[in-house]
């Protein structure tokens, strides 16, 4: 069986599999290569420059598990993207894996990291049943698209339509059945149904498959049809059982109220962005996404966060942003911990919500590092992908743009061994010189920024 197998059907339904090994004697061939994958994971609101002096004893002890996996980058500096009388929240948003100034108020100032990837290795294209580009997230914030979208096309134009809807993000990805619009219908029907004869093929008697391969490949469709699930329960009605519950949560221009802010039971945010992020690595998984941007809260996030935050069995904190801001509107949202950060004090709070925000992009993380996801080469998606991990701002005061935008925080995978991983790195560097180094790695001689502009390379990241 070749690496590029795909389970297609009339409908348009495309699915990939996972690596079996009956695919282990096409591994030598140029189709079964390990795909160059580029992904950006935005987190709003930042880790302050002073609390990523702590490593993993601080708010990124979540990332600890996966810390043999992971390059962190302290001392990022984006200062070259401010634009006089704007702050990080868009400024450091749209630097965010472009290392560039905004351009106006729905552009970038260009190319976002894996943008450039994606031209430099597919000039003609990605193979078929790939998305070109997966844009996906669960945001709040939507004042500039700088602050929730993160991946753009050389001209500073967003790359893809933002997917913010769990079955929204699961129809662009394995795509839907044809002429079936009523919901009950739905409900029991899968878009498994249309590739139903080759899953009786790949799972039966006369299969290719031994028995392990046969077990894992029936693994991989329950779970692309346990997703599925999961994403019809955010849009059914609530009060016509036995339909699943519907998402309480807003979309669209109803998840921004004039910028005031959002009551948000920390539970209901949880559950939503564990189903979105699920659903981004399942589209991995199956080889239907090499490029693209994920976001977990947009820049300058405002939620009135309320409940119990719980870390390995313990709980560490209760959230009630409001009542311990003793404000309302946009004054009582965690945004304000950020704008009050003082190096000198305890900053309980912050550091309670950046510790929930490193164990949700830690989660993602984590679904791309299990055996389901081991490649031919033996290492998992996260370790072969250049994932990137970043955010908008060194420090949420705004009082000092340089101080703002300089120690950005930043992590990111392997790259199938071209970065080295397994430890903190002091870049103190450029964001445009630590995203073209990154690129430079694997084998592309195009950047990002002024192509007049002379370069460093970060030797100390390269492995």
């Amino acid at each position: 069986m070749n690496r590029r197998t795909l389970l297609r059907s009339l409908a348009g339904t495309t699915i990939g599999l996972p690596f079996l090994e009956e695919m282990s004697a096409a591994t030598r061939s140029a189709d079964a290569a390990i795909p160059m994958r580029a992904f950006n994971l935005f987190f709003g609101l930042g880790i302050p420059s002073p609390l990523q002096l702590e490593g993993f004893d601080g708010v990124m002890e979540p990332l600890k598990p996966l810390a043999d996996k992971l390059l962190v980058m302290r001392g990022v500096d984006h200062v070259r993207a401010d634009q006089s009388g704007i702050n990080a929240h868009f400024d450091g948003s749209s630097a965010a894996f472009t290392a560039t100034a905004p351009n106006g108020e729905a552009r970038a100032g260009g190319a976002s990291l894996d943008q450039l990837l994606r031209q430099a290795h597919y000039p003609k294209g990605q193979p078929n049943g790939v998305v070109p580009t997966l844009v996906a997230g669960t945001f709040f914030r939507r004042s500039r698209i700088s602050r929730y979208v993160h991946s753009y096309h050389a001209n500073g134009t967003v790359a893809a339509a933002m997917q913010e809807r769990p079955i929204d993000l699961f129809t662009r990805v394995f795509g839907k059945i044809q002429g079936n619009d009523d919901l009950d219908e739905r409900l029991q029907r899968s878009v498994l149904d249309s590739v139903l004869e080759q899953y009786r093929h790949y799972s039966g008697k006369n299969s290719p498959l031994g028995s392990a391969s046969k077990d894992r490949f029936k693994n991989h469709l329950d779970r692309i049809r346990e997703y599925e699930q999961r994403a019809f329960q955010f849009e059914v009605d609530k009060d016509a059982p036995p339909r699943p519950e519907s998402s309480q949560l807003p979309h669209g221009g109803k998840a921004d109220p004039g910028g005031q802010g959002l009551d948000m039971p920390l539970d209901d945010l949880v559950r939503e962005w564990r189903l979105m992020s699920g659903l981004y690595a399942l589209a991995i998984q199956t080889d239907r996404a090499r490029f693209g941007s994920l976001t977990f809260l947009a820049a300058g996030e405002r939620l009135r966060i309320k409940g119990d935050y719980i870390y390995n069995g313990e709980k560490r904190f209760t959230f009630d942003d409001s009542a311990q801001l003793r404000a309302s509107g946009d004054k009582g949202c965690s945004h304000e911990w950020w704008h009050k950060f003082n190096e000198k004090k305890k900053n309980e709070q912050l550091r309670a919500h950046a510790h929930m925000k490193m164990r949700e992009v830690a989660h993602f993380l984590s679904l791309l590092s299990t055996e389901e996801t081991r490649e031919a080469n033996g290492k998992t998606i996260l370790e072969n992908a250049m994932i990137t991990v970043s955010t908008e701002s060194g420090d949420g005061r705004h009082n000092d743009t340089k101080r703002e935008l300089s120690g950005v925080f930043h992590a990111c995978t392997g790259a199938n061994g071209r970065l080295k991983t397994g430890q903190i790195v002091d870049v103190n560097a450029e964001g445009l010189d630590v995203y073209n180094t990154m690129a430079r790695t694997t084998g592309t001689k195009a950047k990002l920024g002024p192509q007049d502009r002379t370069g460093k390379l970060i030797d100390k990241i390269i492995a």
